[in-house]
């Protein structure tokens, strides 16, 4: 007999996104794990995957596929895109002192 092949399918962490404490979560782990502004950018990017990005693309003022491409592994939003998207998707960015 023949080895059995498992086969995995891809997976997208916007399907594990319930509410809102969980991409509260999602985003501290993103800021937490370095200083990759790429990671929180691509984990907003999640976030928004999870709910209605069509939404959340007009209340930032930008079009669905520039706040994906934006928000997405290859996208360099600006600051003023993070601060607005984070305050949209009913999140706030805070800052300690950590020394």
């Amino acid at each position: 007999m023949g080895k059995a092949t498992e086969v995995f399918s891809p997976s997208d962490g916007a399907d594990y996104l319930n509410d809102q404490e969980d991409a509260a979560a999602y985003l501290e782990a993103a800021l937490e794990e370095g200083d990759d502004p790429a990671m929180v950018a691509q984990a907003l990017g999640t976030i928004a995957r999870s709910g209605n990005l069509s939404e959340l693309a007009r209340r930032v003022g930008m079009s669905r596929e520039g706040l994906y491409e934006a928000l997405s592994a290859d996208g360099n939003p600006g600051f003023a895109t993070i601060v607005k998207g984070v305050k949209v998707l009913g999140l706030r960015l805070r800052f300690e002192a950590v020394a």
